[in-house]
């Protein structure tokens, strides 16, 4: 089921199957000069439908919104085997219940998605992309907190920690400077006049935030090769140790340095390699350990220190996922966000979609409760 079904220029939707690979979707949709904004890092390789299940983000999300932002229209099969049609090709539609939106995200635990209706949006006429290297953590953060309160919001504003950019460049080896504490990427699409204007302000704000590089793509290949480097960061990441732990917490802008620094430090408490990189634009960071499944003492020191991550994460008022969804692996800490009543109404939701639970069993809901003490901010 990977077909694209409809491409409709007077309506700017498309309508497909649900194994359409992202990276086809939006090379189709660009011929006819129009633009489907997600673009989750696996987009080469994930599905649409997959994106739809788990509320996929991406690297445009500061600027233009993730996946739910643009499902319009669902089909999907319910556990009985009855068909139902949400939404559709409208602008506007608030007849009952958005089932659309609570199916996007819900991890096929509600229903089974067979054909997805997006909107689209013209193709943007210019872009430009641009890197700034910092020798601090707080000040990569500050950078970024100034130029959002700038009222500038660029496509894309994504950040790699010491550690992710030695093993990248090692990957890539497209010249990234080693020494430095965090890399920014950042790329302005629009008018061509928006852009150079947006571009100069960041730069010029990165340099007074003591950025000690900052450097404009000459051109689009050199512009691809930055992001390349940070869509690539976990294949670079997973190529060092057996078993790769790729985790998705995600905090108020304002508080990605914090956030960051904490993990660095709960890294060395536990001997952990942790490296960060993610979406520093809206505060989504990804924490990877690389690790050994088969190191059985290792592996409780890596759970260890993934509780005191999400403990800070919540502490901070963030939460446990922000774009990869719950699953199996954080079903534990799902209450700890949204406590034991919201749990019951999921539930509830989940049992009135599903009687017999024969959707996805065990995904989202943890049998038991994790073995850690959840302070009181996060019950």
């Amino acid at each position: 089921m990977n077909k694209l079904i409809e491409i409709d220029q007077d309506n700017l939707t498309a309508s497909f199957q649900p194994g359409l690979v992202t990276a086809e979707f939006h090379n189709i949709v660009e011929k006819v000069g129009l633009f489907y904004p997600p673009d989750p890092g696996s987009m080469r390789t994930s599905t649409l439908g997959g994106n739809i299940a788990e509320g996929a983000g991406g690297l445009r999300g500061l600027k233009y919104g993730v996946t739910k932002d643009y499902i319009i229209g669902l089909v999907a099969v319910l556990a009985n085997g009855d068909v139902i049609r949400t939404g559709g090709k409208l602008a506007k539609d608030v007849a009952g219940y958005d089932l659309t939106q609570l199916l996007v995200g819900s991890e096929g635990t509600l229903a089974i998605i067979t054909e997805a209706t997006v909107k689209l949006l013209p193709l943007p006429e210019a872009k430009k992309t641009m890197q700034a290297t910092f020798k601090s953590l707080p000040d990569a953060a500050k950078a970024v907190s100034r130029i959002i309160a700038n009222r500038i919001i660029p496509v894309t504003l994504e950040f790699m920690d010491n550690a992710t950019i030695k093993v990248v460049e090692d990957y890539v080896k497209i010249g990234l400077p080693t020494d430095v504490e965090a890399i920014l990427f950042l790329q302005q699409d629009g008018s061509p006049s928006q852009v150079e204007r947006d571009i100069e302000i960041m730069a010029t704000i990165c340099k007074e935030e003591n950025a000690s590089e900052v450097k404009i793509a000459k051109d689009d290949q050199e512009a691809e090769q930055l992001m390349f480097a940070r869509r690539t960061a976990l294949s670079a990441l997973a190529r060092l140790k057996p078993t790769t732990i790729l985790e998705d917490a995600t905090v108020p802008r304002s508080k990605i340095a914090e956030l960051s620094e904490h993990i660095i430090q709960v890294a060395k408490k536990y001997d952990l390699q942790i490296c960060t990189f993610g979406h520093a634009g809206d505060g989504n960071l990804h924490p990877t350990c690389l690790t050994d499944i088969r190191n059985h003492e290792e592996i409780e020191k890596v759970e260890k220190a993934f509780d005191e991550i999400y403990e800070k994460t919540i502490e901070l008022g963030g939460t446990i996922t922000g774009e990869h969804g719950v699953g199996i692996a954080k079903a534990g800490y799902l209450e700890w966000k949204i406590g034991k009543e919201g749990i019951n109404v999921m539930r509830g939701i989940k049992k009135a979609f599903d009687p017999n639970g024969i959707l996805n069993p065990g995904k989202l809901f943890a049998e038991t409760r994790s073995r850690m003490v959840v302070s009181n901010h996060a019950k």
